[in-house]
């Protein structure tokens, strides 16, 4: 189950997008969807990134969570990974406990 969530937007070319970061068991997952253009809340996701956040051994990975195909305009999967990129960095570079 999910924790905080946190959404930021984006409108490219007349379409609304939403990045939602939520933290779940041991990772941070960043939701790219569509969002609303009045509310600006996020849909149903259709990108995902995992980044793990305990074990800096442990790879980042993107999920596609789409029944359909779909298209992803450049700028946009561009703006979502520089989020995954720098959520990443803030993981890899947290002090890490040691029992």
């Amino acid at each position: 189950m999910y924790g905080l969530a946190v959404a930021e937007n984006m409108e490219h070319a007349g379409a609304h997008y939403a990045v939602q970061f939520a933290y779940d068991v041991n990772a941070w997952c960043l939701e790219l969807s569509d969002a609303d253009a009045v509310t600006r809340l996020p849909g149903r996701a259709f990108l995902i990134a995992v980044v793990p956040d305990e074990d800096p051994t442990q790879e980042p990975l993107i999920r596609v969570s789409s029944a359909d195909e779909r298209d992803v305009p450049y700028e946009v999967m561009r703006w979502f990974m520089e989020k995954v990129d720098k959520q990443v960095e803030r993981c890899r570079s947290a002090p890490v406990e040691s029992s």
